[in-house]
């Protein structure tokens, strides 16, 4: 006896309409609907039911819009489809241009001792923890052989800025190959911006390379979360963004704070500091299970719970300084909601299906390893290489993206099969972290009922579409972010 009823099971009385495939999450007495490709809507528990059982009367004005999401389609349209596998290809189009984030980590030297370092930082011994120049130039000739017509290459540590001439070399060196390759070419630093000097200004002016920074908050708060020899890691960081903006301009300088348990009760003076500086966003981001931050147990200072609280106050206070006039973004909202409400793949690693590690970015470590992810490296630095792909000196290109270290995570992260993942409503704005799932329980794929990946994540989902369907300012808002 099948388990399963046949394809006429699904269509109405007099085959007036016929259901297409998709999926549906109870939200507070009413019904969220997605399509196939995460187009959504929200029904009233008794329209969700006359959907569900069949008696929807073709003449009925829900039709229409249960038409327009490709939810339903009339017997024998075949347009419906079409768009759908259109808007599918469309989503899906990132996979054909793999690789272009490429992470070089010139330097794991670093003079800060932050006590929730992802990285595993080193303080000294140069020879030891510096990538050298013939590192550097294997990494590029890894770099351009990637199929994507953008390259991004980014420069992490560590502190970058101790190997800053080794930055030099390889950005002239990348541009120099660009000549010939014609590639929409970008560079990033990743610093702290404590030993940002007028020689790095003057560079990074040259060759249009944009920086990345972290800021926790206000000073008190910064100097206690990121502490350095001087104590005074905030009052150079917020030097360095002012010197950044004057020198290169507004759209150079980005911020990144992390949520320590400190953080927990202060996210609106956290905000406060960002629209201080005039910088443009927040990213509200939790702590990740790497590096120190488990060897310090600051990743186990709060749970999941208490981090939803803290973004949904920190969301409902960068909408409210929205409402006075301000113009504030919140990053990893606006990532959600580009997949939630466009067509467009915002390429972010984290949420991603197939998993973005290795096609979404690759990291040349300064030793020459080679990694799928940041959090691969993260993890190897622990004395886990499960993420390790090769190494940049015996091991090729189809070597490296062909390695069971990253096929077999990927073959695990497609959400459309994963159980749990396959039947929910937000699969399509969710993606896999299969480096996060094996950090902490152990597997590629990760128990989801257990997963505070996707408890986080659901909560975010669900907080964004129902201010988005109840509350009009945010609906333009959220519009508005998720065009940019």
């Amino acid at each position: 006896m099948s388990r399963f009823r046949g394809a006429e099971a699904f269509a109405a009385s007099g085959d007036d309409w016929q259901l297409l495939p998709f999926r549906f999450e109870r939200l507070n007495g009413r019904v969220l609907v997605t399509n196939m490709v995460g187009e959504h809507l929200v029904l009233s528990g008794e329209d969700f039911e006359v959907l569900a059982t069949g008696e929807l009367p073709a003449d009925s004005d829900l039709v229409r819009r249960l038409r327009a999401k490709q939810v339903i389609k009339r017997s024998g349209e075949r347009a419906p489809l079409s768009l759908l596998a259109l808007k599918a290809r469309t989503r899906h189009a990132r996979l054909a241009e793999s690789t272009g984030l490429h992470i070089f980590v010139v330097s794991l030297r670093c003079e800060h001792s932050c006590p929730y370092c992802q990285v595993s930082r080193q303080s000294e011994d140069r020879d030891r923890y510096d990538m050298t120049l013939a590192t550097a130039e294997r990494g590029l000739d890894m770099t351009f052989r990637s199929p994507s017509r953008s390259l991004k290459i980014e420069f992490q540590g560590g502190e970058p800025l101790l190997n800053f001439g080794l930055i030099e070399e390889v950005v002239r060196q990348a541009e120099v190959r660009n000549r010939d390759e014609g590639r929409d070419l970008g560079f990033v630093i990743a610093s702290n911006l404590a030993l940002l000097s007028d020689e790095v200004l003057d560079f990074c002016a040259r060759h249009n390379i944009h920086i990345s920074t972290s800021l926790d908050g206000p000073a008190d708060l910064h100097n206690r979360n990121r502490p350095r020899p001087g104590r005074d890691s905030w009052e150079r960081a917020v030097d360095g963004i002012r010197r950044v903006r004057e020198t290169l301009g507004v759209d150079h300088i980005s911020a990144l704070m992390t949520t320590t348990k400190r953080s927990l009760d202060r996210v609106r003076d956290i905000i406060d500091t960002y629209v201080d500086l005039g910088l443009r966003g927040i990213f509200l981001r939790p702590l990740s299970p790497y590096g120190f931050a488990i060897k310090t147990k600051s990743y186990s200072a709060y749970d999941a719970e208490r981090w939803i609280d803290f973004y949904r106050e920190g969301l409902g206070y960068i909408l409210e300084l929205n409402r006075q006039g301000l113009d504030l973004t919140e990053y990893f909202s606006t990532v959600i909601l580009r997949k939630m409400l466009t067509n467009v793949e915002p390429g972010y690693v984290d949420l991603m299906s197939p998993a973005g590690i290795g096609i979404g970015a690759l990291v040349y470590n300064y030793d020459g390893s080679v990694y799928a992810s940041d959090e691969g490296r993260m993890l190897a630095e622990m004395g886990d290489e499960t993420f390790r792909l090769g190494h940049l000196e015996v091991d090729t290109y189809e070597s490296i993206m062909t390695s069971e270290a990253l096929l077999a995570p990927l073959e695990e992260s497609f959400a459309l099969s994963a159980p749990m993942c396959s039947d929910c409503a937000f699969e399509t704005y969710c993606g896999s972290d299969p480096v996060y799932h094996y950090a902490t329980s152990g597997d590629f794929l990760g128990r989801k009922s257990e997963s505070d990946f996707c408890r986080r994540n659901m909560a975010i989902f669900k907080h964004l579409i129902d201010l988005y369907e109840n509350d009009e300012f945010a609906r333009r808002t959220f519009l508005s972010w998720a065009g940019r």
